[in-house]
């Protein structure tokens, strides 16, 4: 089975993914550690990178070729970043979408980042708006348009347990369908 887990910074894509592959045994591979390496590999902090990516598209269509690759060729995986439902929209069973109220997202990044929640508030809406757009303009996504997910979870009203909680019971759910013969439902399919 695959699992994609996406939504914007600090939406708990990481603590979810992270859980609930140990959870399920199953491999996790996350879009934002390849980003923040690729950051780290040109000395650059991921707010810089996102800028430079707006000039440079070959950065994203790498982090997405990346992503579209490893979904096609693993199974058992929970597979995390911003567009991992998107691209891996054929081959996902699960698509997963987190979000929370940015004061609640840059309060998390803050503390995780050791930085003034003002400064992650400003960076976490910067961040999304320079994403949002290369979303668009690459792909012709809109990151706002949440119609391909088979489950959105707003992680400010559950912690990360009670997030792993209902996403496992949404697994179990899935695969007693799977067994009684039903298909799952598709999502829109987009090619890259």
């Amino acid at each position: 089975m695959l699992i994609t887990v996406s939504g914007p910074a600090g939406s708990g894509k990481s603590t979810l993914a992270e859980s609930l592959a140990d959870a399920l045994d199953y491999e996790h591979v996350s879009g934002g550690d390849i980003f923040r390496s690729l950051a780290e590999e040109r000395d650059m902090t991921p707010l810089e990178l996102n800028k430079q990516a707006e000039e440079d598209e070959e950065i994203d269509l790498d982090l997405d070729r990346r992503l579209r690759t490893i979904s096609r060729d693993r199974d058992d995986l929970v597979l995390e970043s911003r567009l991992a439902g998107w691209m891996a929209s054929d081959h996902a069973d699960l698509k997963l979408w987190l979000d929370a109220p940015v004061a609640v997202r840059a309060d998390r990044i803050a503390q995780r980042e050791n930085k003034p929640i003002e400064q992650a508030k400003t960076e976490t809406r910067e961040r999304g708006e320079s994403e949002a757009q290369r979303y668009q303009e690459y792909y012709g996504i809109d990151i706002d348009d949440l119609s391909i997910y088979d489950l959105a979870i707003n992680t400010a009203r559950w912690g990360p347990q009670g997030v792993l909680s209902v996403v496992l019971h949404a697994v179990e759910s899935y695969d007693q369908n799977s067994d009684e013969g039903k298909a799952p439902v598709e999502g829109v399919s987009y090619d890259f």
